[in-house]
Formats: structure tokens, sequence, C-alpha cells
């Protein structure tokens, strides 16, 4: 899929509070996420997060999270940026971000994504506004799945 440049002037694309989308560079296909327009950033649950050196860049490990049949895998990208973001509990941490294309319906662009624990949580990545900016994107609060097929399972296996 061709990555969809940046377009507020066009129609109106309405998605609900619960979709499927994709991480391609990730290996993670399919997979319900919540859609969180009071958030601003994007979380994506992660394990063994470590730092590493590579080409004189500064790298991140991490494991995915465990989505239906896909089992845990070990995922490296380079580190986009440190952002202080503002936790679920309200306090505030420093979390590592990596840039990574997403699908959603049948558009794709890259997004900035955090990493974090989220094991508690019913769905491994909540989409934060960040990344429907300039997107011409507006969230439906009480509809779900209206650009996307309701995955087998919602949330990750913990």
């Amino acid at each position: 899929m061709k990555d969809t440049p940046p377009d507020s002037s066009g129609p109106l694309t309405l998605i609900g509070w619960r979709e499927t989308i994709s991480l391609p560079e990730l290996k993670l296909h399919d997979f319900a996420v919540k859609v969180d327009t009071g958030a601003k950033t994007t979380a994506l649950h992660a394990d063994a997060i470590e730092t590493f050196q590579k080409d004189g860049a500064n790298w991140v490990r991490f494991q995915s999270p465990e989505l239906g049949d896909v089992p845990v895998h070990v995922c490296e990208f380079p580190i986009l940026a440190l952002r202080r973001v503002t936790n679920t509990s309200g306090m505030p941490e420093a979390r590592i971000v990596i840039r990574t294309p997403i699908e959603l319906a049948t558009q794709r662009w890259e997004i900035d994504i955090s990493l974090t624990n989220r094991a508690n949580m019913r769905f491994p990545l909540i989409l934060g506004r960040r990344a429907l900016r300039d997107r011409n994107i507006g969230v439906h609060p009480a509809k779900s799945y209206l650009v996307s097929n309701k995955p087998h399972s919602e949330g990750s296996k913990r």
C-alpha cells in the first residue's frame, strides 16, 4: 500500500471509537485499537524495552504484544524521540517514541508511537489525536468499526 499524503481539504472520513489497523513494519496486522481523541499520543504495549546503539544511532528493541494467533516477537526501530507523556493515571513519564506506517481503511501514513506497558489495558494500542491530525478524519464516539472489519477477538492476549 502506498503512503497517502496528508489532506484536510477532502471529504471527512468518519471512523469509530474502535477500529482495526495494521502496523506492517511491526508485523502486526488487522488488530483492534481504541481511538481516543482525548489522548494526544499513540501508545503501544511493549515488553522488554531496551535501548542500544546501531551504526552510531540510538535504537530500541522491544517485544510486541501478543495478538490472536500472532505470537510475541522482537522488534527493532530507530528511536525518534524521548518524550514526556501523561499516562492514563495522569502522571508524567518519559517514553521512547518510534515512527512507523499505519494502515487504516484504505489509507497508509506514518505515525509516532510511544512504547509503554499497557498490560492492564483492554487494547494493546491507543490511537491518539496526533496520529489523525491533517488526515480529515472524524471519530464517532458511539460507533465502532465504521471503516474496518471487527477482528475475531478484541484486545490482546494477556
